[in-house]
Parts: structure tokens; sequence; C-alpha cells
């Protein structure tokens, strides 16, 4: 009797435990005693990952963090080499924060074990240098989206494009008031969705931003409703420490793990650049896009980004659609002014849902499908062309 599949994993923040999840459910499907641990999340546990460390331990948020956390980290992926090297998995994937991964991968990649990176670090974006590294540590990559598997292609790493889950799991016409029905809000009324950021570094730099723009909005239109979705509890305590902090600030109605109803119900979304923005692209909900990283962190990218745009709507649409204010330039003025002009804009509003129809045809691929497809072949040491 063949012995069952073993695949380690490591993931390190919501949006790679939700990849995570989807990936060990399709591979239990096809594999059924298959075994799963790692690193990850919550809903990659529940998927049945048998999960060593919380996925925050390995979390880290621009070369700021790495200042103050990186030794313990460093300690850590050490220890987590000698545990995989134990288990002697047949397949290693690692899901995004490529900072811990690829050179826990190449590691790994060296001993025998073939190593998957689900999730293209932007290397397309900034220090493109670092495609030497990913084509020593990695014996395959998964990516999100065409464009990145063009540039690997180019640049001779092993490369699938399997799409986006999200968008796998985003009907083809979402239903705006169904959104608002499981909200409690109006069809009539006129929403804002406030999405800071999913970490508790962002939140930092982002909760007193959104409330003073939230702030600035309502005193010119007290219709204006708001609603907020975060990830976890501590982000949301933050939020809602910000908003006490102003005694003026509007009534901002806070939701958990709701960011598909959350969009899903806005008339125009404020938030941090980041999964959520792609969501929001998914669910053809206008919005505005914004930023602020630590002062070194931002010195850095200015330096070495090969873009001119952070969020990836604007990198996958004909031509920039969305409009982004990073760092300084992110003021609660400018950023209440960019929301109230697409409110009362609703031909852009209708050319920007034309591009998002666009995306969301182009990444509605069957992802975790894909991806469990490509993981079990190289697992077997077939490939995955």
């Amino acid at each position: 009797m063949p012995e069952p599949l073993k695949v380690a994993l490591v993931a390190g923040e919501a949006s790679g435990d939700a990849l995570g999840a989807g990936l060990i459910r399709e591979l239990r499907e096809r594999e059924p005693d298959a075994i799963f641990f790692g690193i990850g999340g919550p809903a990659m546990a529940a998927a049945g990952c048998e999960c060593w460390r919380p996925m925050e331990d390995i979390s880290l948020m621009g070369f700021d963090e790495l200042l103050s956390r990186g030794p313990g980290i460093f300690r850590l992926r050490k220890d987590l080499a000698r545990q995989l090297a134990q288990r002697k998995p047949d397949v290693f994937v690692g899901i995004d924060v490529p900072d811990f991964n690829l050179s826990l991968e190449r590691k790994l990649r060296r001993q025998g074990t073939p190593a998957i990176h689900y999730v293209s670090p932007t290397v397309w974006a900034w220090r493109k240098y670092r495609v030497r590294r990913i084509r020593d540590s990695v014996s395959h990559m998964l990516t999100l989206f065409p464009f990145e598997a063009r540039f690997y292609e180019e640049h001779g790493v092993p490369v699938t494009f399997v799409g986006h889950p999200l968008a796998d799991r985003i009907p083809e016409e979402p239903d705006r008031n169904a959104s608002r029905l499981q909200l409690g809000l109006s069809a009539e009324a006129r929403v804002l969705a406030l999405l800071p950021g999913s970490r508790q570094s962002e939140l930092r730099r982002h909760a007193e931003l959104f409330v003073e723009s939230a702030t600035w909005l309502a005193r010119r239109d007290p219709e204006l409703q708001f609603i907020a979705t975060f990830v976890d509890d501590v982000t949301r305590d933050q939020f809602a420490a910000a908003l006490q902090a102003r005694p003026d600030a509007p009534d901002v109605r806070l939701w958990l793990r709701e960011s598909a109803a959350v969009l899903g119900a806005a008339d125009v979304a404020l938030l941090a650049s980041g999964t959520a923005a792609l969501e929001a692209a998914l669910l053809r909900t206008p919005m505005v896009v914004t930023y602020r990283l630590g002062w070194f962190s931002h010195w850095l990218v200015r330096r070495m980004a090969n873009v001119k745009f952070f969020s990836m709507p604007n990198h996958l649409a004909s031509e920039p659609v969305v409009p982004e204010l990073i760092q300084d330039a992110a003021t609660p003025e400018a950023l209440g002014t960019l929301v109230r002009d697409l409110l009362d804009d609703p031909d852009r509003r209708a050319r920007m849902g034309r591009e998002f129809d666009a995306m969301y045809r182009d990444l509605r691929r069957g992802a975790d499908q894909r991806a469990a497809q490509c993981v079990i072949r190289i697992a077997r040491g077939e490939g995955c062309g």
C-alpha cells in the first residue's frame, strides 16, 4: 500500500491562509489520505493542516519590522527546517512571505524536496535582481496573475499561471442589494467601505488617517454611511480606538471577516493597497487606494521600484484606472476629495466597472484545482507544464 502524500506548507498572512486552505481541500479531494503540516492560520488548520506555529510568528511588514523582529524569525526558520527534515515531506509549498519562504525552499530543494512557491513575489515591480535567487530556490512557481507567468518564462523559472481563487469564489454578477440586506443597509443609502489593512502594523499607520478621512467626508455629506471590516479582533479594536479618540468621528459599523459583503454593499471603497483592492475589483466596486510605509521601507521602494503604481487593479487594467495616494500624499482632505468625486460621478464608476469585468474574466480559472494538480504532479516527479 503506497504511503500517504505528505505536504508541508508555510503561510504568513490572512490571504495566504485562505490560499493554503483552498489548496488543502482540493488536494484532499484527490489524495484523501494526504497529510498536511507546517505553519498557517485558522483556515488552514480547519482544512486539516497540523500547524506547528501561528502564522503571525513569521509575518513581517517592511524593513522596519525586520530590524526588531528579524533575529527571532531567523531562529524560527532554522528550527522549522530541522523539523521538516525529520518529517521528510514529498513536497513543500511556500505560500507568499518570500523573505521567509525562499531561503527555506532553497535549503529543502538542495536536500531533495521539491519546493513550490505559491504567489509570486513582486520581483517584477521592484528588486528585479531577486529573480536569480528565485530560480535557485524553487522547483516551480505558481502565479495568480498572467503577466507574472510571462515574466518568469522570460527568466527561465518553471511556472504555471493558476488564476486567482478570489475570482472563483465571486459570482459573475455580484448582487449589491443582497450584500446590503445581509448587513442591514438600505438599498438607497450612499455607502462607503473602509478597509485600512489586515496587519496590526498597517492599522498603526492607517487607522487615524482613515478615521480623519471619514470625518472629513461626513461633514460634507451627513447622509453618507460608513462600514468597515477587519480580519481579527485585534485590528478591529485598533480601529475602534482610533474612532473613540476622535469625538466628531462619524458612526462606522465594524464587521469581522466580512470583506466580500462589505465591499459588495458599498458604492465606493477607501482601502489600503493589498488583497482588498483586488477583491474590490472582482466585486466591481469602485475604489480609492492609499498606503503608508515605514520611512525606511518607503525610502528603499522609491529607489528600487520598477513600476509607478501600488494597487494590483492598476497593473491588470489596460490603463491605470484606480486613483492612488501614497505616503505623504495621503491626507484626509485629498483622500476625501477623491472618494467624493467618485461617489458623485456614476459614469466614472461605470467605466471602472467595465475594466473590473475584464479582470474578473481573466482571473477566473479554477485556481485551487489547478494548483492542486500541479502540486501532485511535482510531488510525483512528473513536472507541471
